[in-house]
């Protein structure tokens, strides 16, 4: 329900006592000889050291806490208190002060007690542990201060050395001491507090940190856990310095001035006046206060390690436990008072006193009480900060047991402190029972934990339910992004999908159904086949893979929709931008797209076959995006494909067929010519309709304009680029239409010359399409032919007189002239040809004598040439005695020799190995020849 304000901080049980003993019963001391403890120290393993008045010194063990054991008794020595008692580990000792002398006793007290050197009047001491076999003691005789080290040796022997550290003029007798780190020693005199440093050569250094008034009172010290931080106390205030010294932390305000100070981490805790005050470490908050029972007057003595407070009076020693973090939360939870128990959840992670999975934990049980306490958002929000909790502990609120996952459900012991998971339903009841128990409890006067909130409005039932439903929803999406196993993911989706359903979230159901899910589609069928939620089942039925169930379900819808059993989105105005126009698109438009997006990507031909009709009467384009899809694994067969398509949808047929062309390279040629028939009967259509069209405005003729040239442009660019169609077939089709550039591409392709001439001259009148084809074509005799067509077009027409002078002004230098004359009519005006026949003449001769000078230049090249080569091998060379091999390097003499195109000489039998080729020297004279200066050119 709710939660009471936090209590008190006193009412905090960071505490709890385990044990009182009374040292001389224990110890079965006779009543003729009482005994006073003045000191006390806790050492592992949980054993417990006392120190009398009388010089004795007391051994128990606290190993059992209901029942603490006596273990031994030894004397000191001395007939004064022993003031101080600290134990050394590290060197198997603990340290006795006793009427101002130093003493040794070994851990169990089985060994007398020995003296440490002879200091006398030692008023205090403090230990250092730098190693695990050595300790250094700093000792105060009046205003001196020393250290003496000490070294555990073989045969449990010590070795003690013993320095001095001055000590300022200024300070006053040291009446306590505590070591911090490894070479801070903190005095306090009656004026105040020093701080010494331990190292530079054991010369030390003296520092003053602050002075006491008069009415401070003693001084007291107490290092803090860590070992770098000490606690100075001036009157009633406890004040945090680091190891120089500097003020650190927070300070402590006590209610009065202690007798002795202890730390249990987290935790300091002061004694004084018969009570026992806690305090938190961190911020000096008080938490709890412990009467102390104490028959006489006197200082309380404490010692404490990291989980045990012991308290001495005079006769009696009372033992407290710290109280683990767990149980201290436990009690303001079994109280409902969920913000206290919050604080010290935060409190604990900020100490470092519980653990991660502890803390998820914690946060779990909170969630878990809050739930059934009806504060369901409080309680999600405590479910999201346990890392550790599983969706699974969800179930059992959603779905009654047994069902298909109640295996996973863990069983986890949340500490008792709420019943069982059970349905939402029976929650939400035993809450309103519960709060209206509570309601008459207070108008009788009787205090209950219910929130107040709830008693003065009361919600109803299904606001509650409602409320519970949308939070669980909101985990179990969080929970969806985390890495659970299949079985976990199936119960988070599917019971996911059940909350959508119970509050009507169609939006969120279909989101969920129609991305990569876990539902379990036997589970949801029945349950939204009922509902009438036939889109969600759909989407889901896609995700899932289940293809033909999707589709059919989608033609249920279209066929629905298109009927009038449902109702389709309003009409959009005209100023409605694109994206609202999607956005509202019929659901007969919506149903076709979704069944499109199955059938695009699943290679099941048959189901794509039976379902393409009613997507394409409802858009020709997605089934075009069907058929030609690029998705699926597997490609339809084009025949099937072709077979089944309805042949009054020409758009589908024909844009399949391109699709199967263009882009997946098809070379049938009963494709290519059928996809080429479509497309002239296409044109033919939209040619015949347009030129019959009178009652058109100038934009729709504009419209009918841009499609009927984009629709020839492309049949043009097909019948020119494939040469796998028949061209007859389409020729026969197109033969009585005005479609005059696709019969010349055709009669092109079956190499009618003479009819594309005289297409593109007479009917379409194109001359550079003429002459480009003529080049093409790569005869002289072609342009002949097209000048007789322009000279004698036939049929009546008059000869065109002009395009026949361009095609002689264009070509003409290529023509024979003869052939030209004997062409050219006798009506052609002479003034219109003079120029271009002169002009062609000219070039011809111009031609003739280029011949001529081309022809002698060879001539004279040729001789030159020859007489090059002839100077060359009547060259003569002079050789002597010293002349060598240019290869070999063996002298010539008479031998027979070669020489080289670049003067390199070589013998006989060098030249027959390396060929003629290539010189010593290495040039290749095939690829990089020598040219000479010839007669031509010198002279």
């Amino acid at each position: 329900m709710g939660s009471h304000p936090a209590p008190p901080a006193t009412s905090r049980t960071a505490l709890s006592p385990f044990a009182t003993l009374d040292p001389a019963a224990l110890a079965a001391l006779p009543a003729t000889t009482p005994i006073t403890v003045r000191s006390a120290a806790l050492s592992a393993p949980h054993l417990l050291y006392l120190g009398t008045g009388g010089g004795k010194l007391l051994l128990f063990s606290l190993q059992t806490p209901s029942a603490p054991e006596f273990l031994r008794l030894v004397p000191t020595g001395a007939t004064r208190p022993v003031s101080a008692i600290l134990p050394l580990p590290s060197v198997s000792r603990v340290l006795l002060l006793a009427d101002g002398a130093l003493l040794l006793a070994d851990p169990l007290l089985a060994r007398p007690v020995r003296r440490l050197g002879s200091l006398r009047n030692v008023a205090a001491v403090a230990a250092s542990s730098p190693s695990p076999s050595s300790c250094s003691l700093a000792v105060a005789v009046g205003k001196k201060l020393l250290v003496i080290d000490l070294t555990l040796r073989e045969a449990d022997e010590l070795e003690v050395q013993t320095r001095e550290i001055a000590a300022g003029p200024a300070v006053d007798a040291i009446s306590v001491l505590a070591w911090v780190g490894e070479d801070s020693v903190f005095a306090g005199a009656a004026s105040g507090y020093s701080l010494f440093s331990t190292g530079g050569g054991g010369t030390g250094q003296s520092v003053d940190i602050f002075a006491l008034p008069e009415s401070a009172g003693s001084p007291r010290i107490r290092p803090l856990s860590g070992g770098e931080e000490v606690m100075l106390l001036v009157d009633n205030v406890g004040v945090v310095v680091d190891r120089f010294g500097h003020p650190s932390g927070s300070s402590f305000v006590f209610n009065s001035r202690p007798d002795c100070i202890a730390e249990v981490f987290p935790y300091v805790v002061v004694a004084g006046e018969s009570k026992l005050d806690v305090y938190r470490r961190r911020n000096g908050a008080h938490l709890q206060t412990i009467a102390i029972e104490s028959s006489r007057a006197g200082a309380l003595t404490v010692a404490s390690d990291d989980k045990v407070v012991v308290v001495a009076t005079a006769y009696k020693v009372f033992c407290y436990i710290k109280v683990s973090a767990v149980e201290q939360i436990k009690a303001p939870l079994r109280r409902k008072s969920y913000r206290e128990a919050i604080s010290l959840l935060e409190e604990f992670e900020s100490d470092g006193e519980i653990s991660k999975d502890m803390i998820s934990f914690v946060h779990a049980q909170l969630g878990f009480l809050l739930f059934f306490d009806l504060r369901f958002e409080d309680a999600v929000n405590h479910f999201l900060l346990s890392e550790t909790m599983q969706p699974a502990e969800i179930f059992p609120f959603i779905m009654r047991d047994p069902n298909r996952w109640s295996d996973l459900v863990p069983r986890k012991r949340y500490w008792g402190l709420h019943p069982p998971p059970k349905p939402l339903e029976e929650v939400i009841d035993d809450g309103l029972v519960t709060l209206q128990r509570a309601l008459f409890l207070k108008k009788a006067g009787v205090d209950t934990v219910v929130d107040e909130d709830f008693l003065s409005n009361p919600p109803s039932r299904a606001d509650l339910l409602e409320l519970a439903i949308r939070n669980i929803i909101r985990y179990l999406c969080v929970a969806r992004e985390k890495t659970l196993s299949p079985a976990e993911m199936e119960g988070v989706d599917t019971l996911l999908m059940y909350l959508y359903r119970a509050l009507d979230l169609v939006d969120d159901m279909e989101r969920l159904a129609s991305s990569q899910n876990s539902c379990v589609v036997e589970e949801l069928e029945s349950l939204l086949e009922n509902s009438g939620h036939q889109r969600t089942l759909a989407f889901l039925y896609g995700s899932k893979g289940m293809c033909s169930q999707a589709v059919a379900i989608w033609r249920i819808l279209a066929r629905n929709y298109s009927t009038g059993l449902w109702k389709d989105r309003p009409n959009l105005p005209e100023t409605d931008s694109h994206e609202a126009l999607a956005e509202k698109m019929s659901g007969e438009q919506i149903a076709a797209i979704e069944a499109s997006k199955i059938l695009q990507a699943t290679s099941d031909q048959d189901l794509v076959l039976e379902h393409l009709g009613w997507v394409a009467d409802i858009d020709q384009d997605l089934a075009t995006a069907i058929l030609t899809s690029e998705m699926r694994e597997k490609q339809l067969s084009a025949e099937k494909v072709i077979a089944a398509l309805d042949s009054g949808k020409v758009g589908i047929h024909q844009r399949y067929l391109q699709w199967l062309i263009e882009d997946q390279g098809c070379d049938d040629p009963h494709y290519h010519t059928s996809y080429a028939l479509l497309l002239s009967k296409s044109a033919m259509q939209a040619f015949h309709v347009e030129s019959n069209s009178r009652e058109k405005d100038d934009r729709e003729i504009d419209s009918d304009v841009q499609f009927i040239f984009s629709l020839r442009e492309r049949l043009q660019l097909f019948l020119q680029s494939s040469d796998l169609y028949d061209p007859e077939e389409v020729l026969d089709v197109i033969e009585e239409s005005e479609l005059w550039l696709e019969k010349a591409i055709l009669y092109r392709k079956m190499g009618q010359e003479n009819i594309v001439l005289q297409i593109l001259a007479l009917k379409l009148e194109d001359s550079e399409a003429a002459e480009q084809y003529c080049a093409e074509i790569g005869r002289d005799d072609a342009y002949i032919q097209l000048l007789d067509l322009y000279l004698d077009p036939k049929n009546g027409r008059e000869p065109m007189f002009t395009a026949a002078v361009r095609l002689l002004h264009n070509h003409g230098k290529s023509l024979d002239p003869i052939q030209v004359l004997e062409r050219l009519s006798s009506d052609m005006p002479l003034q219109l040809a003079s120029d271009t026949i002169l002009r062609m003449l000219r070039a011809r001769v111009h031609h003739h004598r280029q011949g001529q000078i081309v022809h002698s230049l060879s001539l004279a090249t040729n001789l030159d040439a020859r007489l090059t080569r002839l100077e060359e091998r009547s060259r003569h060379v002079q050789l002597t005695d010293e002349s060598i091999c240019d290869s070999c390097r063996a002298r010539l003499g008479t031998k027979l020799f070669v020489m080289y195109p670049d003067d390199s000489v070589v013998c006989y039998r060098c030249y027959r190995n390396q060929g003629d080729s290539v010189s010593r020297r290495g040039r290749n004279f095939r690829k990089d020849a020598i040219f000479k200066q010839s007669w031509l050119v010198s002279r």
